[in-house]
């Protein structure tokens, strides 16, 4: 090694340390800029423009509740609207940012907003089916082209990511997250918060992310939407705080409250959550906007009049008021009450007006808008390919018995089921901008693959629900089913006689885009009645059997596990839904995707989910079961576990090897597997890493994700992965809430799942 003289020394670290040292200095000149500025905007403003900055109204064009904002023109050349939402679109965004900055007394711009879920006009797969990808590239890019394509329609701000842990498959919402897990949950929001805001808020593609639903709204009591939330602050911030903190690290602009109560107070009145977590805690510095209405549902929790909630609401931490208008009506008289204080109104403001500094719309109300890049970036064909990459990435395969997929380039295919030849369906829950009507049909994107290779013959074979009350529930603001009027037993009989024609049976089946997402939780979540008969009736003709099933969360599907030959999980891919399918259906590309949230046998095992605690009386599933944690009538076992998810080859994990058994302090562990490709086809495979504490000074879960790495493997390949463990790696919350690690014993798991693992254990002293 060579040796420098201490000056030298110096000088390097100089140096080095430069970089940082200029990015800090540059952070703080322009914090100090912003504020200086927005201090000097905020001396000019009345009362009443300081409200009006608070005030976020919708124009009606995206709606998630009943209420629709009246007399919005008149508001924003008054002063009396901080920002708009629902409507996109360059030119008509245009004529409203005119409004704000050339006819409002001080000229301040308007911050737009959407619901930009799972892409903007080029749709991915729902986020549930996103974050099967476990392809933090992937998921990034997501984002970062869903910004692209939302500021080239006039909007800086997206109502996304959801980063809701949710442990219940019956919450519709389920679909809009990341699944189960709190580490993994925060990677993803990480990712996404990332994508959306890009190198520099400033940016003409970046937008300012809005993180939802703060907190604990994946929670829900009963799995039902807007319910009440009741947990433990240990089960808070071990297992439903994480993704949240992890935006917030990553540096996200903004969050929304969420609707549900916590320790018994709502959110968007919840001073200890908006004020002493959010920012006291973890130091976030973004601004906070209630959800739909929120302010004024917080009367129906039973806080008081609108007056009351919303002066509570303010002094909780809330800075914008969605739709309600609490702030913009009640907040002077509250003043004027001594209800709230002049700090706590100029507080919110600063708070709303540095956020469109930020984006620099103070520099250019317009940056975003430009007719010339709504053309070139909107729906564009890279767009499109990148959609078909992702939902390829996205399909889990839960089933292949005797390797009938993929499929043959050849004989003939009956294609049947509500979904085969259906564009309405394919893009999934909650699209705001997206186009069904441009959107690949499976039976298009296998004809686009196969050509005449191929003999495809089709028969719908069923409605997606033939249940009135489902059907009313799950279309709604004017949607239909696209529905056949003939008899069901018809369809049946029809979809019978193609499937004796072919050698193999492909059913495209599951729930419609609107029986997940919000406001869609259900109590049965098995395939619909009418499809099942479908399948039931196909099962009878012997032929091999194929289920691509669209969902947008976990479903029982034990009948379907025992029945089907194959069962392909699509969730809802998006735009590219058909040629996605095809291309995995013929092995084009080799499924990689593995679960993120557990799916149970029955709905009486719910809430399930991997990291559970042990019991006193644990069952292993072995011997008498009486007096032990389990049902009568049915395994404790998930059908499909966290993690889990096949491909068309298969993998051999050796035993783990570790190089050290004994450490101590702050040493760092090394833990290798020999994972090896079996199988005949080149395949992408998930090595999962899971830690478990036997022995702490509180129960802890039995095992808890806390790395993975997606390798590809040619036939007969091998290769060693390695897993770096760290003491961060073993730190919990204990019953103090101190976020530590304990010394003792620690069990380290690899393998392709949470349930099928390789184990090894080791001593960790302080």
């Amino acid at each position: 090694m060579k040796k420098y003289s201490s000056k030298l020394k110096t000088a390097l670290f100089i140096v080095l340390a430069l970089p940082c040292c200029y990015a800090s200095a540059q952070t703080k000149t322009e914090e100090a800029k912003m504020k200086a500025f927005v201090t000097s905007l905020m001396g000019k403003m009345t009362l009443d423009e300081k409200i009006g900055q608070l005030n976020l109204v919708t124009v009606g064009r995206a709606t998630t509740g009943s209420v629709v904002n009246k007399g919005v023109e008149e508001k924003i050349k008054k002063g009396d609207i901080g920002g708009v939402f629902g409507i996109y679109g360059a030119g008509d965004i245009s004529k409203i940012q005119d409004l704000a900055v050339k006819n409002s007394r001080l000229h301040i711009p308007l911050i737009f907003g959407l619901d930009v879920i799972h892409g903007h006009k080029t749709i991915f797969p729902i986020p549930l089916g996103v974050s099967a990808t476990w392809d933090l590239g992937l998921i990034e890019q997501s984002a970062r082209v869903a910004a692209k394509e939302a500021t080239a329609e006039g909007l800086n701000w997206v109502f996304s990511p959801m980063v809701d842990i949710a442990r219940d498959p019956r919450w519709g919402r389920i679909s809009e997250g990341a699944g189960e897990d709190p580490w993994y949950g925060s990677q993803v929001a990480k990712a996404m918060v990332k994508g959306y805001q890009g190198s520099d808020l400033k940016n003409a593609d970046a937008v300012m992310a809005c993180v939802k639903h703060f907190a604990l709204y994946g929670g829900a009591e009963a799995g039902r939407e807007y319910n009440t939330v009741d947990m433990s602050l240990i089960k808070m911030y071990q297992d439903y705080l994480p993704p949240y903190k992890a935006a917030v690290d990553a540096g996200a602009g903004s969050f929304m409250s969420s609707f549900n109560t916590i320790n018994g107070i709502p959110a968007t009145g919840n001073k200890w959550l908006l004020t002493d977590l959010l920012r006291k805690q973890w130091g976030f510095k973004g601004f906070v906007v209630s959800d739909y209405t929120a302010v004024s549902e917080l009367t129906n929790h039973g806080l008081g009049d609108l007056q009351t909630v919303s002066a509570l609401a303010l002094k909780a931490g809330l800075d914008m008021d969605m739709v309600s208008e609490g702030f913009l009506t009640t907040l002077k008289k509250s003043l004027k009450d001594g209800k709230v204080t002049l700090q706590q109104i100029d507080l919110a403001c600063r708070r709303v007006l540095e956020a469109k500094y930020k984006l620099g719309l103070f520099d250019n109300p317009k940056k975003s808008i430009d007719p010339e890049r709504e053309k070139q970036d909107v729906f564009t064909d890279d767009n499109r390919k990148f959609a078909r990459k992702i939902a390829e990435h996205s399909f889990v395969l839960l089933k292949n018995k005797a390797q009938i997929l993929p499929l043959k380039k050849s004989g003939t295919i009956a294609l049947v089921g509500p979904l085969a030849d259906n564009h309405s369906e394919m893009l999934g829950t909650w699209v705001v901008a997206g186009d069904p009507g441009k959107s690949v049909s499976v039976l298009e994107g296998i004809k686009n693959t196969v050509g005449t290779d191929v003999n495809i013959l089709y028969a719908r074979g069923s409605n997606i629900t033939d249940d009135s009350l489902l059907n009313a529930r799950s279309y709604f603001f004017g949607m239909k089913q696209m529905k056949d009027s003939r008899p069901p037993q018809e369809m049946i009989d029809e979809a019978v006689e193609t499937a004796k024609k072919a050698d193999v049976v492909v059913a495209v089946v599951g729930e419609s885009a609107n029986m997940s997402g919000e406001s869609s939780s259900r109590s049965d979540i098995n395939i619909p009645e009418t499809q099942r008969d479908l399948l039931k009736a196909l099962v009878k003709t012997g032929k091999p059997l194929v289920i691509v099933l669209f969902n947008g969360r976990p479903l029982t599907l034990t009948w379907e596990d025992a029945h089907a030959d194959a069962i392909l999980d699509a969730w809802a891919p998006g735009t590219e839904a058909g040629n996605a399918i095809a291309d995995v259906l013929f092995g084009n590309y080799n499924p990689s995707g593995k679960i993120t949230a557990t799916f149970p046998r029955s709905v009486g095992q719910i809430p399930i989910y991997y990291n559970h605690k042990n019991t006193g009386r644990p069952f292993d599933g072995k011997g008498v079961a009486k007096f032990k944690s389990d049902y009568i009538d049915i395994s404790n076992d998930p059908l499909y576990p966290f993690g889990y998810g096949l491909s068309y080859t298969t993998f051999k994990y050796g035993d783990i090897k570790l190089d050290k058994t004994k450490l101590k302090g702050d040493e760092t562990l090394k833990a290798t597997v020999t994972v090896t490709n079996t199988g005949q086809y080149a395949g992408e495979e998930v090595v999962q890493l899971y830690i478990s504490d036997p022995v702490a000074s509180i129960s802890r879960s039995v095992k808890e994700l806390k790395n993975y790495q997606k390798i590809m493997l040619q036939p007969g390949e091998s290769r060693e992965v390695t897993f770096n463990v760290t003491t961060n790696d073993l730190k919990f919350y204990n019953n103090q809430l101190v976020y530590d690690w304990e010394p003792g014993e620690f069990v380290v798991q690899i393998g392709g799942n949470s349930n099928d693992t390789h184990t090894a254990s080791v001593h960790w002293a302080k």
